[in-house]
């Protein structure tokens, strides 16, 4: 694809530093931003692209692009694209355990799973107390191991990100134990909720989706009662990790409709490998 045809309207690459593409809303944010960054397209051609996780020692990017039922990797090197896995089970958020190893969300497979270092895939959960779980949307490995995600049903609505079928379970957050693998759900009814972090005050925190809380209120599932403590609550009360588990590259990359796009430090001093918090 030619330079001009890989740009959109609205997006030129940064001709100088620091880019213009690039603000701080909040004046407490100015001291994360690396001036010598820039906003990079990595690639395009992806129908709906998800879940980035960075393999700092490998140099190279993986993202889900749901609707192909595919996981895309991104070598920082070469700057080749190529297939990792196909297909891939609608996959969508991925993450890294603490040793290392891919997990991932699949939105078909109804399930979460590890991929161990000989390529082999294990099924860390698929179902709660008899019943399947919805479609696993985002994960997230805490310090001491554990696993946590959120299950909405949005794969369930339609065949393209997933296969149509009625949910047998609320949408919940869950946690597998890091060392015994038993689940269990930390927040309950949890609408619109997707993505999920721990952040550096100890603290789980979920991203909202408006555009998917509107499909999912369109849907057969019921919420559970409003006496149930709201996730806010049931948030706010959880035990503290002993520290939080987000690991975050010297670049960050970011995921969506246009296609993998990157912010990317090119001082001598960045060795873009993850650090953990």
């Amino acid at each position: 694809m030619s330079e001009a045809a890989s740009q959109s309207p609205g997006w030129r690459p940064a001709t100088y530093y620091p880019d213009p593409a690039i603000h701080a809303l909040d004046p407490r944010f100015e001291k994360y931003w690396l001036k010598l960054s820039a906003v990079e397209r990595l690639t395009t051609g992806l129908r709906w692209a998800e879940g980035p996780v960075w393999f700092g020692d490998g140099r190279y990017l993986l993202c889900s692009d749901i609707p192909n039922n595919r996981i895309i990797k991104w070598e920082e090197e070469t700057g080749a694209v190529s297939i990792y896995r196909k297909p891939s089970n609608f996959a969508n958020g991925h993450t890294r355990d603490r040793q290392g190893r891919l997990i991932t969300c699949e939105h078909g497979g109804r399930r979460v799973t590890r991929t161990e270092y000989d390529g082999s895939i294990t099924v860390l959960m698929d179902s709660f107390n008899g019943k399947r779980l919805n479609s696993p949307n985002d994960v997230v490995v805490k310090s001491d191991g554990s696993i946590w995600f959120t299950d909405p049903v949005f794969g369930l609505l339609g065949n393209y990100e997933g296969y149509k079928a009625e949910p047998e379970l609320d949408m919940n957050v869950y946690r597998i134990d890091g060392a015994t693998g038993k689940a269990s759900i930390v927040a309950e009814g949890v609408l619109v909720r997707t993505g999920c972090a721990f952040r550096r005050m100890k603290r789980f925190s979920m991203s909202s989706n408006r555009a998917a809380y509107r499909r999912a209120r369109s849907s057969p599932m019921t919420c559970r009662p409003a006496a149930t403590p709201s996730p806010t609550s049931a948030f706010s009360s959880m035990p503290a990790p002993a520290r939080p588990t987000a690991c975050v590259p010297t670049s960050t990359a970011t995921c969506g409709a246009a296609g993998a796009w990157a912010i990317r430090s090119w001082t001598a001093s960045s060795s873009m490998r993850p650090t953990a918090y």
